[in-house]
């Protein structure tokens, strides 16, 4: 029986901590492969990214199977746990910096090499972080996000997790994108290749982008994701609510706008942080 068909079905089952000794084997399994990173919680199809909800469905079955433990020590840190998701365990030979403070990689994370985590920051069981990527101070980065190569991910930001309708689509940030300190991003947000998120913009699914650029504006539709487009330098801003009441009271609500799209002057202030790396 395939890897996928014995997670489905111990998934379905739904095995307590006491269940089948042969659902834990299954689940140990599926977590060695994604902790290598050849199962994924999403992966991209052409322009595409689809999800596989039987991925995150053994991510689930692990929490089910799971027992409150006292984990092995991370050096003077104490952890306790479901027994199913220690503290990932990383050699040298992965080239992955964990800069000492407090950081936390969940056992079934991919982290791939050259990943920089500052302290302190978490990354939690399903994420999957492309090499060269770069997870500044105050970071989480939740379950099953998919974060591509060399992105930049400032300080005190946070990218959203999802678990649960296990069909939908984690948050996806591709490749040379750059996110500035303080932001979020939710909901499956799709920000798309060498995009710049400046500091504090916040996304999630019923966020409009105005681009003032292409003078358009962006929004979820027909239940799919928010997506910024490819290059996008998007920073926070207002716009009025519209009741007359809001207007004569002067309000407005925040939302992102694009900007600029990139051009030389953006590709030689994003240089500069070539040495930290």
């Amino acid at each position: 029986m395939s890897l996928i068909r014995e997670v489905e079905q111990f998934y379905d089952a739904s095995p307590g901590p006491s269940g089948d000794p042969r659902a834990l084997q299954v689940f140990n399994e599926f977590k060695f492969f994604l902790n290598r990173g050849e199962i994924r919680a999403a992966e991209p199809v052409g322009t595409r990214w689809i999800v596989h909800p039987w991925v995150k469905k053994g991510i689930l079955l692990g929490f089910r199977l799971g027992v409150l433990s006292a984990l092995p020590p991370a050096g003077p840190f104490r952890y306790f746990d479901n027994h199913t998701y220690p503290v990932k365990e990383l050699s040298v030979e992965q080239g992955v910096r964990i800069v000492p403070g407090g950081t936390s990689i969940r056992d079934g994370a991919y982290l791939g090499p050259g990943v920089i985590c500052m302290p302190p920051s978490y990354v939690n069981v399903g994420a999957r972080v492309e090499a060269g990527t770069l997870i500044d101070s105050h970071v989480l980065v939740g379950s099953c996000a998919q974060i591509g190569k060399d992105v930049h991910i400032g300080a005190g930001t946070v990218i959203g997790g999802v678990l649960e309708p296990v069909g939908t689509l984690p948050v996806i940030v591709e490749d040379d994108v750059t996110i500035g300190g303080n932001a979020g991003v939710f909901e499956g947000t799709i920000i798309r290749r060498g995009a710049i998120l400046g500091a504090g913009v916040i996304l999630t699914g019923s966020t409009p982008i105005y681009d003032s650029v292409r003078e358009t504006i962006l929004r979820t539709k027909g239940g799919g994701s928010l997506e910024i487009p490819p290059g996008a330098v998007v920073v926070p801003g207002t716009r009025p609510v519209e009741s007359a009441w809001a207007r004569e009271q002067g309000l407005a609500v925040a939302t992102p706008i694009i900007i600029k799209y990139r051009d030389t002057s953006t590709e030689r202030a994003l240089a500069r942080e070539g040495d930290l790396r």
